[in-house]
Order: C-alpha cells, then sequence, then structure tokens
C-alpha cells in the first residue's frame, strides 16, 4: 500500500511539475506573439482648419502724369557782320583860275604829277542796216485776195538778217498779225528787198533789222 502511495505521489508530483511547464510555456508564447505581432501606429486626430477671409483691399489708380511742356528756348541768331562799307576818298578839286594877291599860301604838300592820262579809245561809228532808202525802191506786200475778202488785217513784224552786200539771208516772224496769209505776203514781199548794209566805221557788216509791214484795207 505504502509503495502505491509513493507511486501515485510520484505520477501527481509529475503532473504538477508538467502542468507549470506548460502553463510558462503558454505565457511566453503569449509574451512572443505580442512582441511579434506590429505595433499599432495612433492615427492623428484631424485638427480643424480655420480660413481667415482678408477683404481685398482696392488700390486707387495713380494720377496720370502730364508732361510738361519744356519753355522753347530761343537761339538769337548770330550776327553776321557786315562788310565795312568803303569810305569814298576826297577828290581833289583842282582849279583853273589865277591866283589873287590876297591868296593865304597853304602848308599842303603838292601831290607828284600823275603820269599821262593814256588816249581815249577812239569811238567807231556804228550805223544799222536800212530798207527805207528811196533809192531802193522797195515794193509794197501784195494783199492777198484771200485775205481782203475775209477783211483781215493786221501788222506784221520782221527780224531780217542783212549781209554785207545789202541782201537779207535770214527772215523771222518777231510778231504775227493774227493771219497766216498775211504773215506769208509780208515775208515773200521782204525777200525781193534791197537794204543798205550796216556799217561799222568804214566796214560793211551782216546785222540784223526790225522790218514792220502794215496790212490795211483802208489804204
Amino acid at each position: 500500500m505504502s509503495s502505491r502511495r509513493e507511486d501515485n505521489d510520484g505520477v501527481s508530483h509529475a503532473f504538477s511539475v508538467g502542468g507549470l511547464g506548460l502553463v510558462v510555456l503558454a505565457h511566453a508564447l503569449v509574451l512572443a506573439g505580442l512582441l511579434a505581432a506590429p505595433r499599432m501606429q495612433p492615427v492623428p486626430v484631424p485638427t480643424a482648419l480655420t480660413v481667415h477671409l482678408v477683404p481685398a483691399q482696392v488700390t486707387a489708380p495713380a494720377p496720370a502724369i502730364r508732361p510738361v511742356a519744356k519753355p522753347a528756348v530761343v537761339v538769337p541768331r548770330a550776327q553776321m557782320p557786315q562788310p565795312a562799307r568803303p569810305v569814298p576818298l576826297p577828290v581833289p578839286v583842282t582849279s583853273t583860275a589865277p591866283p589873287s594877291a590876297n591868296a593865304v599860301p597853304t602848308d599842303l604838300p603838292v601831290a607828284a604829277s600823275s603820269p599821262a592820262a593814256a588816249p581815249a579809245a577812239s569811238t567807231v561809228a556804228e550805223s544799222q542796216p536800212r530798207y527805207d532808202a528811196d533809192y531802193l525802191q522797195n515794193p509794197a506786200p501784195g494783199y492777198p485776195a484771200a485775205a481782203r475778202r475775209l477783211g483781215e488785217e493786221g501788222k506784221v513784224m520782221l527780224h531780217v538778217r542783212v549781209d554785207t552786200g545789202g541782201r537779207p539771208v535770214q527772215i523771222d516772224v518777231r510778231t504775227g498779225s493774227g493771219s497766216p496769209r498775211l504773215d506769208r505776203a509780208a515775208v515773200d514781199a521782204v525777200w525781193r528787198w534791197r537794204f543798205v548794209a550796216a556799217r561799222r566805221g568804214d566796214t560793211a557788216v551782216e546785222a540784223w533789222v526790225l522790218v514792220p509791214i502794215i496790212f490795211n484795207l483802208k489804204q
């Protein structure tokens, strides 16, 4: 009986030791699991966002700056020096009257006698050509029948160049009569005229002369 009791006590003691070991092992496993589990991060609590509305500042427009007109600067023109006018020299006046008895002698110096003036060039006489000499017997131009029938009148001024022999070598109509028939009749007549040639001294020269021709139905 005593041996059975000892066996039973040994078995119960063994069970009690084993159960204690299991309990310790279970606690160790639980503790290891807690340590191995990820830690939960605290969720931050959102804070309230406060917004302050600031009223917009209205800025007044800057005043417009008007350009200030610069005063006009008048620059005086530079006065050009005026050329000095030549002062006329006094002309000595010589008197040919004989000295009077009461003449007072002067201390003025006597001017040196000037050299004899060169003799004046001889003037050469010139004459213009003539067409009105009686001995030339220049006939008047004929009056065109058509101009007479139409009642045309007028004055033709011809510019005629006369050679040294008194013959016309060129005729220009300086002023027309307004009728080409009268102008042509005047030119045709003067081509048949003879002139007194112009002369320079004793030499005959060519020259121009104006010849008026008048057409008048009453003459």
